[in-house]
């Protein structure tokens, strides 16, 4: 093969900077992830309910905070000082969370406020770090090169996976540490300080190698201040500035306020989520309002809004990692593997492990069908990735579905999950960033993987919702059972607690009603799941349907 068509088919250097950069910044998100829940309620003492609400909407702000991120890199300060800033806002975010693992025992009410301030700092941090390092990887190729982008951010994404893959693996080894069946809260710092370490390690990276190979083809470097943009980094014909009008401005504010107020009193959300949801809607509606936008822009970043739209339930199932699957593993779940009993927040491990694995495959395969001509156009393999966490969760939901209130998963069924979950993932995730890169004006580059961005956000948020009406599993059933009260007699509404039996198990934060969610009573594990196979199924159908009419709306862009 001849050096011009190796040089073709490789893939810039570029991307292997972006690729550890990130690589670093997942091992701090998801290896304090991992542990974050379990050390919200054994060392904390929050409740289960309380720890999944404030997983969901820590998970809804950090991909609510890239449409900050993505204006204010667009318009000031350019991807590289944003990546830089974010980086080291999340190692002092993990800090604070070492210090407040670090105190609880004998100042539990300032490591609550160290927990909350420690969170917002990480949720600024990836405000600013998220949506330009999506953003410089689309630049790295030249225009006839961006067939490629599916392939190279399939490629991006397994750098996010093996820092996942660290993560779940280090920090749960040295912040997870049970003895003798008792788990040890004074441990939890150790995780924080892991995903602090690493973060710098990405931050160092980053700054030492960007300016000699982050560059565009031509050699210009991507991702400087705003200011430096020269006219050949737009497309023929194409505005360089967003043209927004005080009017729409103003408009937009009273629309975020209007759908704000909708989403807490009407819908019955709670503040971080309703603000979450309306600034989507809102960002949505102000990019399409830019006097600049030609019919071909509107309509393919209307693509990205409507696939957007159904990323959210595919978020909302996969997110149970963190919470309800993590709680369903510690509690409910034999994780005997090979005689190794896994500690529970190291269940979700396998995810990363997988698209490690799979993630090259996934490239090749996506090459294959292209050079064919046979590869699916972003919106079908999206569609395949929500019906695949479909079948995930129906799968699980027949194997817990005989369990009762003591009998224990086999914790093969949830790595299944994980294998199948993560087979769609590769299907929808990298495809979505990719789809973005290829269908954004450059003047809203940042600005729309933030838009896309929220649309995790708003999956993340509703994963908070769904994670919370997760039923009683059987370590609530034996808790009840040593004190001598029947809580299955009692969430059946067949006996009648008294005072002192209410009293006990509110001390144990064990509720005495079956959740409920769109007007329907979740009596058991079955039952939760199965809310998951619905949404996600439903949403794939309807992206399938669509796709004749998004294919035509993205004017030749596959």
């Amino acid at each position: 093969m001849s050096e011009q068509a190796i040089k073709k088919q490789s893939h810039p250097k570029g991307l292997w900077v972006l690729f550890g950069t990130e690589m670093w910044e997942r091992f701090n998100f998801y290896g304090m992830r991992t542990i974050l829940t379990l050390f919200i309620v054994n060392a904390l003492m929050m409740s289960k309910e309380q720890s999944s609400i404030i997983y969901g909407g820590f998970l809804g702000l950090c991909y609510l905070t890239p449409m900050l991120g993505g204006f204010i890199s667009d318009r000031f300060l350019g991807n590289r000082y944003c990546i830089m800033l974010g980086g080291l806002l999340m190692a002092t975010g993990q800090m604070l969370l070492f210090f407040s693992a670090n105190i609880f025992n004998s100042n539990l009410e300032l490591a609550r406020t160290l927990l909350y301030i420690a969170l917002g700092v990480i949720i600024l941090g990836n405000g600013f770090f998220k949506p330009n390092i999506s953003s410089m990887v689309s630049n790295l190729y030249p225009k006839s090169e961006r067939n490629k982008l599916d392939t190279a951010f399939t490629i991006f994404y397994m750098g996010i996976n093996l820092g996942a893959f660290l993560g779940q693996l280090i920090c749960p080894i040295v912040g997870d540490v049970v003895k003798d069946g008792v788990r040890d809260p004074f441990a939890f710092k150790w995780g924080f300080l892991a995903a602090s370490i690493a973060m710098l390690i990405g931050v160092i990276t980053f700054f030492l190698l960007k300016d000699k190979y982050v560059r565009t083809p031509e050699g210009r470097p991507i991702g400087g201040l705003p200011s430096k943009n020269e006219a050949g980094d737009y497309e023929e014909g194409e505005s360089q500035k967003a043209v927004f009008s005080n009017k729409s401005l103003v408009v937009a504010c009273i629309v975020f306020a209007g759908l704000g107020l909708l989403f807490f009193y009407v819908f019955g959300q709670n503040v971080i989520y309703s603000i979450i949801y309306a600034s989507g809607l809102t960002l949505a509606g102000l990019i399409i309002s830019d006097s600049s936008i030609t019919k071909v822009e509107r309509d393919r970043i209307l693509v990205i809004y409507i696939v957007s739209f159904f990323i959210i339930f595919f978020w909302a199932a996969f997110e149970q990692a963190g919470s309800s699957l993590t709680f369903i593993a510690d509690n409910q779940t034999d994780r005997n593997f090979f005689g190794w009993d896994m500690p529970p927040s190291m269940v979700q491990i396998f995810n990363g492990i997988f698209v490690v694995i799979f993630a090259i495959p996934f490239s090749i395969l996506w090459d294959k069908l292209r050079a064919k001509d046979r590869e699916p156009i972003s919106p079908v393999k999206q569609a395949i990735g929500l019906a695949l966490i479909a079948l995930s969760y129906f799968i699980i939901a027949n194997n817990v579905k005989d369990l009762g209130t003591s009998g224990m998963l086999a914790v093969k069924w949830l790595i299944l999950l994980y294998l199948i979950q993560t087979f769609g993932e590769l299907c929808l995730s990298p495809i979505g960033l990719s789809l973005v890169g290829k269908l954004s004006p450059k003047r809203f580059s940042s600005l729309l993987y933030g838009v896309f961005f929220l649309s995790n956000a708003s999956g993340y948020a509703l994963a908070g919702t769904l994670g919370s009406i997760l039923p009683a599993t059987s370590e609530q059933y034996i808790k009840a059972e040593k004190m001598g009260i029947n809580l299955q007699g009692i969430l059946d509404q067949t006996i009648t607690p008294t005072a002192e039996q209410l009293k006990q198990l509110a001390a144990e934060k064990i509720s005495i009603h079956y959740p409920k969610f769109a007007g329907f009573t979740i009596h058991n594990l079955y039952e939760f799941m199965m809310v998951f196979v619905i949404l996600c199924g439903i949403a794939s159908i309807l992206l399938f349907s669509l796709t004749p009419r998004l294919k035509k709306m993205m004017h030749g862009i596959r």
